[in-house]
């Protein structure tokens, strides 16, 4: 199958502002996800989400077990986490996340055996609140790599009216592919999720996005048994323009509907709920077998990787164990990375564990990885033509050094999503992201006075 549009698949209502056309390096695509084997300890971190962090519930010397509660927090905006394998917990310390966070860490070692639970069932879902509650005691996150408590995005204040579920699959940042994977892997469970997401909130309509450039997902759902996509369903499959950062929340609403969400406004309030494709095929198995997100699978691939994979890990689980079940590092790895190219942070070390939330771990030799050296601005304006929010990244990297918070906020800098595109066509090798977000440390520094 070719990335030509096959009959029946919808083409994009909209396309969206700016955006960038990077390199697809989509190495593993081919590659089927291998599930690596249970690491003999984990440490699990209290902050994997958008939002408050979680309040450990076990303490040092306890016994714990497979999908046993870890940590749980009393706020709305939180999710809470599991354990990922049956073992003693060996401490409870502060633990620095690659964005500078600082939380605390369980470390479990394991006794080999992953004994499930016993506490773990099947929920009890029949109307919409028991939906929400079992996806918030599911621990489910967004898997794209926003990290946000997928429970909030499915509570949908009774004012907001949705319409229209858009299941986000596009992957528009290079190297990824556990979302492409996911398609071609587990596309039943992927329409399953769907059809409860659908059910419980009362959704109309479905979008399932995907990008040109992986015709074998396309495939996968045209011909999944039990689901004629092509024909007369509410659950429509469409294909986008490979162009980052397509895969965005507000860009994929805008190209999966034609509607704009307004700036400081969510996907609800124009009726839509964007989701992950992996999200959504979770919740289908968590209804299933009530057992809560404990893994995830993993891009881990770079010029730097010595043998390129797919792999499904236990959260928790050290990164350098999971680069090493990949081959190790080339001698000459330079950077890594957890996420992708565009908006991933940069690793000092490996000794960090999997987040719900990481979707690749990526190394470069020192080649790729380079930084431009930063030049003086030549006024040439790519960075406002390819910012998907209109922005003026200069002008706000400008405000932002001389701390006028006044402007900054005239301006807009709180609409920039940091996706990075600026940073990437700039002639100058300015770090605008970096610049963009020290702007917006200037406003909420401001507000706090």
């Amino acid at each position: 199958m070719s990335s030509k549009k096959p009959a029946g698949v919808l083409s994009a209502v909209t396309k969206v502002r700016g955006g960038v056309a990077v390199s697809h390096n989509k190495n593993t695509a081919n590659m089927a996800v291998e599930r690596m084997p249970a690491p003999e300890k984990v440490v699990i971190a209290m902050q994997q989400h958008i939002g408050a962090p979680c309040v450990p519930v076990v303490k040092v010397g306890d016994t714990v077990a497979v999908g046993q509660l870890l940590g749980d927090s009393d706020k709305f905006v939180s999710a809470p986490i599991h354990s990922s394998i049956s073992g003693t917990v060996k401490a409870i310390k502060d633990l620095k996340l690659p964005n500078g966070v600082i939380t605390k860490g369980i470390e479990i070692e394991s006794d080999g055996e992953m004994r499930l639970y016993e506490g773990i069932e099947k929920p009890d879902v029949h109307d919409r609140e028991s939906f929400v509650k079992a996806v918030r005691d599911s621990g489910l996150v967004g898997l794209g790599g926003a990290g946000f408590p997928t429970h909030v995005k499915l509570n949908v204040p009774a004012d907001k009216h949705i319409d229209t579920l858009i299941v986000n699959a596009a992957e528009c940042e290079p190297y990824i592919t556990v979302d492409s994977r996911e398609c071609i892997e587990n596309t039943e469970n992927i329409l399953a999720g769907v059809s409860v997401v659908k059910k419980y909130l009362d959704i109309k309509n479905v979008v399932i996005a995907i990008e040109d450039n992986k015709p074998a997902a396309f495939e996968a759902f045209i011909n999944v048994k039990g689901y004629d996509l092509l024909g007369d369903s509410d659950i429509k499959l469409m294909m986008l323009e490979s162009r980052y950062p397509q895969g965005a929340e507000k860009m994929m609403v805008q190209s999966a509907t034609g509607r704009k969400v307004p700036p400081g406004k969510l996907p609800a309030d124009v009726g839509c709920i964007v989701m992950n494709v992996a999200s959504v095929a979770f919740i289908a198995r968590y209804l299933e077998t009530g057992k809560p997100l404990i893994s995830r699978s993993v891009t881990v691939d770079g010029s730097a990787i010595n043998t390129p994979k797919n792999v499904r890990v236990a959260i928790g689980t050290n990164i350098g164990d999971v680069i090493d079940y990949c081959g190790g590092l080339k001698e000459s790895s330079y950077k890594i990375l957890m996420g992708g190219p565009m908006m991933g942070l940069a690793m000092l070390d490996t000794s960090l564990p999997i987040l719900k939330q990481n979707n690749a771990i990526l190394a470069f030799e020192k080649n790729p990885a380079l930084i431009k050296k930063e030049r003086d601005c030549i006024r040439c304006g790519r960075c406002e033509q390819v910012c998907p929010m209109g922005l003026m990244p200069t002008l706000i990297a400008r405000y932002g050094k001389i701390k006028d918070a006044d402007r900054l906020n005239k301006i807009g800098v709180n609409v920039c999503m940091e996706c990075g595109s600026c940073a990437y066509t700039c002639p100058a090798g300015k770090p605008l992201v970096q610049y963009m977000r020290l702007a917006k440390t200037v406003v909420r520094e401001a507000k706090s006075k």
